[in-house]
This record gives C-alpha cells, sequence and structure tokens, in this order.
C-alpha cells in the first residue's frame, strides 16, 4: 500500500510539473513560473531528485536572465547526478539516467555561449556529445544531435568523439 501512495504522490507532482510546462508552452510564461516556484518549495532543494530535475530543467526555460537560466539548469544537472535507474523506471520503464545527460550538458553550454563563456560552453558540449550514445534513433535523440551540432559550429568546438 505505501508504494502506490508513492506511486500516486510521484504521478501527481509529475502531473503538475507537466501542467506547468503545457501553461509555459502556452505562451504563459509568468504562471509558469509561479508553478514551477511553488512547486519547487514543495519539493525541496533536498527531495525527489526526479522531481527536482524535471522541474529545475523546464524552470530554467522561463528564464529571461541568463544567469537565472544557468542557475536552474545546473540544479538540474545536480538532481541527475542523484538520480539511479530504479528511480526512474518507477516513473517511465523506458528511461535511463544516461539518456538526460545530452539535453543537459547541452542547454549548459547554451547558456554559457548566452554568457559569452566560450571555454565553459565548449567544456559541456563535449560532455554532451560524449553522452549521445545513450539516445535512441528517434526523433528526439535526432534533435539533440542537430542541436549539438549546431552549437559546436556556433562556438567553434567541431564534432568531438
Amino acid at each position: 500500500m505505501t508504494e502506490q501512495r508513492e506511486q500516486s504522490a510521484d504521478d501527481a507532482m509529475m502531473t503538475r510539473i507537466g501542467q506547468a510546462v503545457m501553461l509555459h508552452h502556452g505562451g504563459d510564461r509568468e504562471e509558469a513560473q509561479g508553478r514551477f516556484l511553488t512547486l519547487w518549495s514543495e519539493i525541496g532543494e533536498g527531495g525527489d531528485p526526479l522531481h527536482r530535475c524535471t522541474l529545475a530543467h523546464y524552470m530554467a526555460d522561463t528564464q529571461e536572465d541568463p544567469t537565472d537560466e544557468l542557475a536552474w539548469d545546473l540544479r538540474a544537472l545536480s538532481a541527475a547526478d542523484g538520480l539511479t535507474d530504479e528511480r526512474l523506471a518507477r516513473h517511465e520503464q523506458s528511461l535511463a539516467v544516461r539518456a538526460f545527460y545530452p539535453s543537459l550538458h547541452l542547454n549548459l553550454a547554451a547558456d554559457y555561449v548566452k554568457l559569452g563563456r566560450p571555454d565553459a560552453a565548449r567544456s559541456h558540449l563535449r560532455s554532451a556529445r560524449a553522452a549521445v550514445g545513450a539516445l535512441g534513433d528517434d526523433g528526439y535523440g535526432e534533435g539533440i544531435r542537430a542541436a549539438i551540432g549546431r552549437l559546436e559550429e556556433e562556438v567553434g568546438e567541431g564534432e568531438v568523439g
């Protein structure tokens, strides 16, 4: 029974995060940000790594200030580092934590480009490129690989590995 309650609470939090994401994608950045902040206060810095990673990843996208965006993307990466495949499987059987890293590092690289820090951007691009083997041969994987390639061209990194 306890496992069912945990699963239900997990599903409810992921649903609430998803609802805020839909608000943002629908053009209501401010409302999405407010909901993300409310959810973040419920989850807390030491909360479930899946919830923290997911929320921070999407919260970063709502930021206008690149420094704030970087802070949220760093939170997402930190949370992913605490996430296990076993925990992730309770939410989505087909996902592996390692598949998160190409996108997380790509986002950090883009943040550093915006902040005029090309060396830091290149470092995260190398990490993103090194992790792309975890991505599937689907639209998502192809999109991440293409975005890495575009950003590599922008910062003069060239394909690594």
